[in-house]
C-alpha cells in the first residue's frame, strides 16, 4: 500500500491515465484486503476477552458458538483470498469449453460443464457474457464465455484442463456406461498495458454465418468471425456481436489473452505439460473426473480431494476444489 501510495503522489501520476488507474485499482484491493483482516483481528480479540470470563459448562459458551463459526468462515474467505496474489490473478477470464473424445456423450458433456461454471458464476452474483457457441446435435461442440467479476482468472485458472466424466450414456439404447471428455482453457483479459504483439502476418481471419441451434446465445448474423493464430496454431472466434467490427476487436482480445497465457505457460516447462491445448482430449490426460456409475464422485486428480455429490458439483459447487488447487499451486510455488 505504501509503495502504490507514494507512486500515485508523483506530480505527473495521471498523465497515463490507463497505468495510473491501474495502480488506484491495486491500491483500493490492498486497502480492502487489509481493512478485512484487521476486522477479523478485531473481532476474534473480543471473542477471546469474552472466552477468559465464561466458565466450563457456562450457557454463555453457546452464545458465542455462532459469531466464533461466523469469524471462522471469514477467516477460511479471506485465506483463499491471500491465494491470489499472482499477476492477473485479480482479473476477469474467458473460458472456453472444446468438447472432445466421446461423440455426442462428449458434446453433452461440454453443455453441462459449460452450465456449471455459469452456475457457479450466478451463485458468485458475476455476470457473463456468450462470446461464441458451436452447438452439435447433443450439445456443445466448442463455446467461449466472457466471465466479467474481478479475481475471475484467479479463481477459475485451475480449471484449465481435461475434465472426465464416466456415465450410462443416455444416447445408448443398450444402457452401456460410455466416458467422454471435455477440455476447460482459462485465460486473463488482458488490457493494453499487456504488450502482446500480433503481426498480420501471423493471423488467417475467416468470416462465417454464425449458426447454432437458436435461442439466446446464439446471435444469427453474416458476421461471425474466426482468427487463427498460425505460429501457436491457437483459434478463436466470436459471434454474438452485432457487426464484423466488433465481433473482430473481441476475437483479438481473446486471442491476446490466449497468447498471453500460452507464453506465460511457455517460461515453465512443468505449467506448459499441464497446458490442456498440447494434450489429447482423452485418456490419461483429464484433471478431474466425475463418475456417476458404478459410484458417484467427483475426484481431481492434481488434489486428490473429492466429492460424492456429484450433482451439486455440476450445479455450480465447485468452491472446494478451487481452493485445494489454489493451496496445492502455492505450496508448490
Amino acid at each position: 500500500m505504501e509503495q502504490l501510495e507514494k507512486q500515485s503522489s508523483v506530480e505527473t501520476f495521471w498523465q497515463q491515465s490507463s497505468v495510473a488507474e491501474q495502480v488506484m485499482t491495486q491500491l483500493k484491493q490492498k486497502q480492502n484486503q487489509l481493512r478485512a483482516w484487521r476486522k477479523l483481528i478485531h473481532a476474534v480479540n473480543d471473542l477471546s476477552e469474552l472466552f477468559s470470563l465464561t466458565n466450563d459448562g457456562d450457557d454463555f459458551l453457546l452464545e458465542i458458538v455462532p459469531e466464533v463459526n461466523s469469524a471462522l468462515k471469514q477467516y477460511e474467505q479471506l485465506r483463499v483470498f491471500e491465494f491470489l496474489s499472482n499477476k492477473h490473478d485479480a482479473n476477469a477470464a474467458f473460458l472456453t469449453v472444446h468438447s472432445g473424445a466421446g461423440g455426442l456423450d462428449a458434446s453433452d458433456w461440454a453443455g453441462m460443464l459449460l452450465r456449471m461454471y455459469a452456475r457457479w458464476a450466478e451463485k458468485q452474483k458475476v455476470p457473463i457474457e456468450t462470446v461464441d457457441m458451436i452447438e452439435s446435435e447433443a450439445g456443445v461442440r466448442i463455446a467461449t464465455i466472457h466471465i466479467k467479476g474481478a479475481y475471475s482468472y484467479g479463481y477459475l485458472k485451475g480449471e484449465t484442463g481435461i475434465h472426465r466424466l464416466v456415465r450410462i450414456s443416455p444416447f445408448d439404447s443398450n444402457h452401456r456406461r460410455h466416458t467422454s471428455f471435455a477440455s476447460v482453457a482459462v485465460s486473463p483479459e488482458v488490457d493494453d498495458s499487456i504488450d502482446i504483439d500480433i503481426s498480420p502476418s501471423d493471423i488467417r481471419v475467416d468470416t462465417y454465418r454464425a449458426s447454432g441451434a437458436g435461442g439466446q446465445h446464439v446471435n444469427k448474423t453474416d458476421s461471425a468471425v474466426r482468427i487463427s493464430h498460425l505460429t501457436t496454431n491457437i483459434v478463436v472466434q466470436c459471434q454474438n456481436e452485432r457487426s464484423q467490427h466488433k465481433n473482430r476487436a473481441m476475437a483479438l482480445k481473446i486471442l491476446k489473452s490466449r497468447l498471453y497465457e500460452y507464453f506465460k505457460h511457455q517460461q515453465d516447462e512443468k505449467e506448459r505439460e499441464r497446458n490442456a491445448q498440447k494434450k489429447d482430449i482423452s485418456w490419461g490426460n483429464q484433471i478431474r473426473s466425475y463418475v456417476f456409475h458404478p459410484y458417484t464422485m467427483v475426484k481431481d486428480h492434481r488434489t486428490n480431494v473429492q466429492i460424492s455429490n456429484v450433482q451439486s458439483v455440476l450445479d455450480g459447487d465447485i468452491h472446494t476444489f478451487i481452493e485445494a488447487y489454489l493451496q496445492f499451486s502455492w505450496k508448490k510455488a
